[in-house]
């Protein structure tokens, strides 16, 4: 069980796999008020930056899962290089099927509602391990404006215009599912730029050092179409954030 390894060689040199970056992160934290002693769950942590700059930052503890070995390694040397392992676990496993033994204070899935067949589902998840009063953290992608066709939302990573909701539609989804908006804080383009940027670089790294890996074509073909189909398409359409949600 992990994930494909062009998955880790993209994303190698990423703290936060989203993008929203390291000072959004910090903002994100702050704003939703974490306080010593409170408990979170993190559903598809990645590398677990979270988890690990919280527990530091605010004196939270808690447990991350992934599916991801090598984001795991990283999230644990994180957590002990920030002496806040004591805190902060993780679990190498299915986070679509997860849910704490007990109740957290925070429960969240930042940027991968997949797990529960999309926001409707991955709340539903979430419920599954939060205290009542808790705070729910979704992220997720949306459309900045109008889709015009099939092709334009695959070049956005879409299966079709419908994909995904424009942000006032994602706001009213919440609101249907029961719960309030409470926080938000949003990608700009700037950190989608350091964000899709930086997969460049990564593959274009690994690329020059392994020429001959299995891998290189699939990878050469992504460097040569990504970068013009981010500025054409994703830079303008595709927005990301990560919302916090209290059930009504």
């Amino acid at each position: 069980m992990d994930l494909p390894r062009s998955y880790s060689i993209r994303e190698d040199s990423h703290r936060v796999l989203n993008p929203i970056d390291t000072a959004k992160l910090a903002l994100l934290g702050e704003v939703i008020g974490l306080r010593a002693g409170m408990s979170m769950l993190d559903l598809c942590c990645g590398k677990g930056e979270a988890l690990a700059t919280w527990a530091r930052d605010h004196g939270i503890g808690g447990v991350g899962v992934d599916i991801s070995t090598v984001s795991l390694a990283v999230a644990r040397e994180r957590v002990a290089e920030f002496g806040v392992a004591d805190r902060v676990s993780f679990v190498h496993g299915d986070a679509s099927t997860y849910v704490s033994a007990e109740p957290v204070d925070v429960a969240a899935c930042i940027g991968a509602t997949w797990i529960g067949d999309g926001v409707d589902g991955t709340v539903a998840l979430l419920r599954q391990s939060l205290k009542p009063g808790g705070l729910m953290l979704i992220g997720e992608p949306f459309w900045r404006d109008e889709v015009p066709d099939a092709e334009t939302a695959r070049a956005c990573h879409a299966n079709s215009p419908n994909e995904w909701d424009t942000l006032p539609d994602l706001v009213n989804r919440f609101g249907r599912l029961g719960y309030d908006l409470v926080e938000m804080v949003l990608a700009s383009e700037d950190s989608w730029d350091r964000y899709r940027a930086a997969q460049w670089l990564n593959l274009r790294r690994f690329l020059d050092a392994n020429p001959g890996d299995e891998l290189a074509p699939e990878l050469r073909a992504e460097l040569d179409r990504s970068p013009l189909e981010y500025v054409r398409f994703q830079r303008r359409l595709l927005g990301w954030g990560v919302f916090a949600l209290m059930e009504r």
